[in-house]
């Protein structure tokens, strides 16, 4: 019999597909901030204003697939946040690319916080969710980073924020590896049993 908490999480199979999606998006992403976007400039605004924009649209089908927004606090959060810096990041392009960092940079240390909650709260569910949990933590750090780097006079640009992206999908690809292999080794278990 399941327990309540396995009961209205989202499947083992779920999560696992959801982190391969996120590691896929992200990495294109990245790849093209380092060839075509950082040379031009139109390609790199719409990626800017995109990569917010699919972490809420993804945040949103996480957590209807796990009850919701209203039963997922983080996510909702987290969700909100993205939307909100979607928008901020459309209507500050015009401005410069240091005020976008600073955005971006802002966006990166609250979503780091909503990401590491959402892993700590996954935990007792699944296991394997030390990387989520570090890579949130990592965020904020990234985030600090690309404050400092906003606040300088050295040009910035889209290859700034493309390590932030690289390490994220990383840490989603880590994730979605662990639980791979925690499923394997769980039902190796129930196929001796």
């Amino acid at each position: 019999m399941k327990t309540v908490i396995e009961a209205t999480a989202p499947d083992r199979g779920w999560l696992k597909t959801y982190y391969y999606l996120r590691f896929a998006v992200s990495a294109a992403w990245v790849a093209l901030a380092f060839t075509a976007a950082k040379s031009m400039p139109p390609l790199a605004a719409v990626m800017l204003v995109a990569y917010p924009a699919w972490d809420a649209a993804a945040n949103y089908l996480d957590a209807s697939r796990s009850g919701g927004l209203v039963k997922n606090k983080s996510q909702m959060l987290n969700f909100l946040v993205s939307v909100v810096t979607a928008v901020a990041v459309a209507v500050t392009l015009p401005h410069g690319m240091h005020a976008v960092l600073q955005i971006f940079g802002v966006w990166a240390i609250l979503s780091g916080l909503f990401q590491l909650l959402t892993g700590v709260r996954r935990w007792k569910s699944y296991g394997a969710q030390w990387a989520m949990i570090l890579s949130g933590a990592q965020s904020g750090l990234a985030g600090a980073h690309m404050l400092s780097k906003a606040a300088g006079a050295a040009p910035v640009g889209i290859t700034d924020i493309a390590p932030y992206a690289a390490f994220g999908a990383f840490y989603f690809l880590i994730s979605a590896v662990s639980l791979t292999v925690s499923g394997a080794r769980r039902r190796s278990k129930a196929a001796a049993a």
